[in-house]
């Protein structure tokens, strides 16, 4: 299979009868996934919006038109009501998953959940059981399966270009300001609140990473800790927020006000957006986005490394880091007749032939719009070609593949607590 040849890319819009929407959480992802919906939907495609900030909620009412009735404060107050749209875009917090997927689907619903499906592996089961009872037609948010790369990789894999598979290894470069802002102080930056740092933010790499290789997984081990986001690595003489004169801010990079003073996207992203100099101060001495980086509540890792074996002796590593200088991810895969290189974000592909000479080949592919490298467009339509065909088959990270790369990632945590290598059989028996 040449490295050149052509992915099919789905239209951006469905050739079928247009599916009315319901948004449970309208953050960044819920308010990603209404403006992707009214360009490639039209207006009005999202009936129903929940969330219990009002500029959240009002925002994405005015993106479709929402009446009052449509909107309410709570996914509870929503789902208390009969079926209001056919599909559930599901985008409330980690720990809230399974009670409302669960809900929805017996309602009616078919869904699409923001990963990670739940926050442990019993309510992962509970909701891919309810999915089987109800028949329903969900996809989980493993948006990277649909990133134009990762599916020239998969094409490449299965065609035998680099023989069969012996190792793979994925590096995710979190960035420093963007752990910070999400990890340390932000909504995912402690476990009682959200979940594990593997699991919020990596599950869509252990994902990928089963998904390249053609055989179930068979044990794990992972190590990683909470090294430098720590009270005892603070700057001498530095306040509990940033703002109140912190003897360190010419030189941290971590300052409250060199992240969220400019109008950017960690501004928007923290409900900043149009506030001036003096407002945005008087915020953040009130706003966990405020913090000094060094004095939050956070307990979630900021460096994991995970080993993975899979059937037939192939293996993987996958490593998270927050100390980098940009985010991005990055892979590599080792074949028996070849080698594959490629770098996610900046869209290209390396690839080595050795029976043919080592012969290289580089490819580019052209910028595509949207979250994760148009992968998330490119997910929602896969949904919505699946419920026009009344075809659950069609979802290619539905309740049954999600659970299986799911219980990769618990393991691998169960390892990192516990200091062993964990076998998935007995998570999975």
């Amino acid at each position: 299979m040449s490295l050149q040849s052509e992915v099919a890319i789905p239209e951006s819009a469905p050739k079928t009868s247009r599916p009315t929407f319901a948004i449970a959480g309208a953050g960044g992802r819920g308010h990603m996934f209404a403006d992707w919906l009214r360009d490639h939907m039209g207006y009005g495609s999202v009936v129903a919006v929940a969330d219990p900030r009002d500029s959240a909620r009002v925002a994405v009412a005015e993106m479709h038109g929402i009446p009052e009735e449509g909107q309410f404060k709570t996914w509870q107050e929503m789902l208390s009501r009969p079926r209001l749209a056919d599909v559930l875009i599901n985008t409330t917090m980690d720990r809230e998953h399974v009670e409302s997927a669960c809900l929805a689907m017996q309602l009616g619903y078919h869904m699409l959940l923001e990963k990670p499906s739940a926050t442990n592996i019993s309510d992962v089961q509970r909701i891919h059981r309810v999915r089987q009872e109800t028949g329903r037609i969900v996809s989980v948010c493993h948006s990277l399966r649909h990133h134009v790369v990762y599916e020239r990789v998969a094409e490449l894999l299965r065609s035998g270009a680099i023989g069969d598979v012996v190792s793979i290894d994925q590096l995710e470069s979190v960035e420093h300001i963007h752990q910070s802002h999400s990890f340390v102080r932000g909504n995912w930056g402690n476990e009682s609140r959200s979940t594990f740092m593997l699991l919020a933010k990596s599950c869509h790499d252990i994902d990928i990473i089963a998904s390249l290789v053609p055989h179930d997984c068979l044990r794990v081990n992972s190590f990683g800790s909470l090294t430098y986001f720590r009270p005892e690595n603070a700057p001498v003489g530095s306040p509990i927020y940033c703002v109140d004169g912190c003897p360190a801010e010419a030189d941290c990079p971590y300052h409250a006000m060199k992240i969220y003073g400019p109008e950017n996207f960690w501004k928007r992203h923290a409900g900043l957006s149009g506030l001036d100099r003096d407002q945005t101060l008087a915020r953040l001495h009130e706003s966990p986005y405020g913090l000094c980086v060094f004095k939050t509540d956070n307990d979630v890792v900021d460096h994991q490394v995970v080993s993975m074996e899979f059937e037939g002796g192939v293996t993987a590593t996958f490593t998270m880091t927050a100390f980098t200088p940009t985010g991005g991810r990055f892979l590599r895969v080792h074949g028996t007749r070849g080698y594959i290189e490629a770098k996610i974000d900046s869209r290209s592909i390396d690839m080595w032939e050795f029976w043919s000479g080592n012969r290289h080949t580089h490819v580019e592919f052209p910028p595509d719009k949207g979250a994760h490298g148009g992968g998330d467009g490119r997910l929602i339509q896969n949904l919505i070609d699946a419920i026009a065909s009344e075809d659950e088959a069609r979802v290619r990270t539905g309740t049954t593949e999600s659970l299986r790369t799911h219980a990769i990632v618990f393991a691998a945590e169960l390892s990192r607590r516990s200091g062993k290598v964990v076998q998935l059989s007995d998570l999975l028996p």
